[in-house]
């Protein structure tokens, strides 16, 4: 008998919340996924299309490395976290994503002039909404997912909805 089943793990997220304190908006993703656990950053697949979507949207230079990553955000006033702390996940799927633990954000709350809270992603959303947003007080508005598994929404579609956080 074949035992290929995907193996449910338990996985704490591996990396720290990014900001400083002159960030204006907070983007939020559900749980990093494989990629982005090895890299220990965030948005590692590299086919998940957020670092050219936000490139876009600043008008800016789609960032590669960590350091140019980090650089962009911070010169762009974005901060970035995920909802979960802790979690049971198979793989990068966050359909699998079960017994949640989530992270505090009063850290970059009160220690920067946070405007707006994005979530990246239904899945996001539905995590904010379960564990979060009770605690902050503070509504997220939802943004497509730039996940490679949404398949339904092209770049440029990505592009145009993204542009409400240069507002922010």
């Amino acid at each position: 008998m074949d035992n290929k089943s995907p193996k449910t793990s338990f996985i704490v997220h591996p990396f720290p919340l990014l900001y400083r304190e002159d960030s204006r908006i907070l983007i939020l993703g559900s749980f990093p996924s494989v990629k982005s656990r090895e890299q220990r950053f965030f948005y590692g697949h590299p086919q998940n299309r957020f670092w050219r979507v936000t490139a876009a949207v600043f008008e800016d230079e789609v960032p590669h490395s960590v350091e140019e990553k980090r650089a962009f955000l911070f010169r762009n006033k974005v901060a970035l976290w995920d909802v979960i702390a802790s979690c049971e996940i198979v793989g990068s799927s966050d359909a699998s994503i079960k017994n949640v633990t989530a992270n505090d954000l009063s850290p970059i709350l009160s220690g920067a002039p946070i405007r707006q809270i994005f979530v990246n992603g239904k899945t996001a959303e539905k995590m904010y909404s379960k564990y979060t947003l009770a605690v902050t007080g503070r509504p997220a508005v939802r943004l497509p997912s730039t996940s490679p598994a949404n398949a339904a929404k092209s770049l440029e579609d990505l592009i145009e909805a993204w542009k409400v956080i240069r507002f922010e």
